[in-house]
C-alpha cells in the first residue's frame, strides 16, 4: 500500500535535532516512536510486528497509530481515527513529502521511515537516542497522574501531550486486502491529546486518566517543539495492575 517506495529525511529535519536547544539531560532517554498503519493496508504487518519487537524495549516507547483512509477498500480499522490522519499529514507537511501513506514510522518527530525497513529504523532510532532529551517525570497521584517537566532551554514553546494506549490486540480481519488474516498489534493509541504548553519553566501537570474505550491500559506522555516538531522528551507509566 506504500504510495511512494522509498523516503528520506530533508536536510532541515536534520538540523531539526538542535532545534530545541540545551536541555535538562535524561540519564536514560526515551525515543517516541509512532507508527502509522492500517488494518486495510496489505504493507503493514511487517511494520506491525517490527513496532512489536521495538515495544518490548525499554528505551523506546512504541505507539501504534491507526489511521483511517483505506476504510475505503472494504475494512473498516476499528482502532483508526481521524485525528490520527490529520497527525500524520501534519508529519507529512513538516517532511516535504507528497503523500501520506503507511506503513510510515517516524521517530521522535525528527526522522521518518517506511515502517517495515528494519534495518532503517534500528538506524535512525539509534540517531534519536544520541540526541538531548529533557527528564520527563510521570507518576500516578490516587486517580490521576502528574507530569514534572524540570527547568530547561527551549527556543520555542513545546507541547505536551498525554497518549492513552493499549498493550495488544488481535483482531480477525474479514474483509479487504488482510482478509482472512488475523493481525497482532501492540501499543494500540486509543487517545492522544495535548495537555500543556511548555516554554522551560519547571512545571508540574496533572493529567486525568480517562474511563471506556479510550482509557487504555497504560499512559504516557511526550514533549514536542511545536516549530520542528521534534519530541525531545517522554515518559510512561507502568501498565494498569502490573
Amino acid at each position: 500500500m506504500l504510495k511512494i517506495t522509498r523516503t528520506f529525511v530533508a536536510v532541515f529535519a536534520l538540523l531539526a535535532v538542535y532545534a530545541a536547544g540545551p536541555l535538562a539531560a535524561a540519564d536514560k532517554p526515551l525515543a517516541v516512536v509512532e507508527l502509522f498503519t492500517s488494518q486495510g493496508c496489505s504493507s503493514c504487518p511487517p511494520a506491525d510486528r517490527l513496532l512489536g519487537t521495538l515495544a518490548a524495549r525499554e528505551d523506546v516507547l512504541a505507539l501504534s497509530v491507526h489511521v483511517d483512509y483505506w476504510d475505503y477498500i472494504g475494512w473498516k480499522d476499528v482502532f483508526a481515527k481521524p485525528s490520527n490522519g490529520n497527525r500524520q499529514r501534519d508529519y507529512a507537511a513538516h517532511f516535504q513529502l507528497k503523500y501520506v501513506y503507511t506503513p510510515q514510522i517516524v521517530i521522535d518527530g525528527a526522522y521518518q521511515a517506511v515502517g517495515s525497513n528494519e534495518g532503517e529504523v534500528n538506524s535512525l532510532l539509534k540517531r534519536a537516542l544520541a540526541d538531548a532529551h529533557v527528564a520527563v517525570e510521570l507518576k500516578r497521584t490516587g486517580a490521576g497522574a502528574e507530569i514534572k517537566l524540570p527547568a530547561s532551554s527551549l527556543d520555542a514553546t513545546a507541547e505536551v501531550f498525554a497518549v492513552y494506549f493499549d498493550r495488544k490486540h488481535d483482531v480477525k480481519v474479514k474483509r479487504g486486502e488482510n482478509g482472512g488474516h488475523t493481525l497482532s498489534y501492540h501499543n494500540v493509541v486509543r487517545k492522544m491529546t495535548p495537555v500543556a504548553l511548555w516554554k522551560g519553566e519547571a512545571k508540574t501537570v496533572p493529567i486525568a486518566l480517562p474511563e471506556g474505550k479510550d482509557a487504555g491500559e497504560s499512559c504516557a506522555v511526550f514533549v514536542q517543539m511545536q516549530g520542528s516538531r521534534r519530541i525531545v522528551g517522554a515518559a510512561r507509566l507502568a501498565p494498569t495492575g502490573s
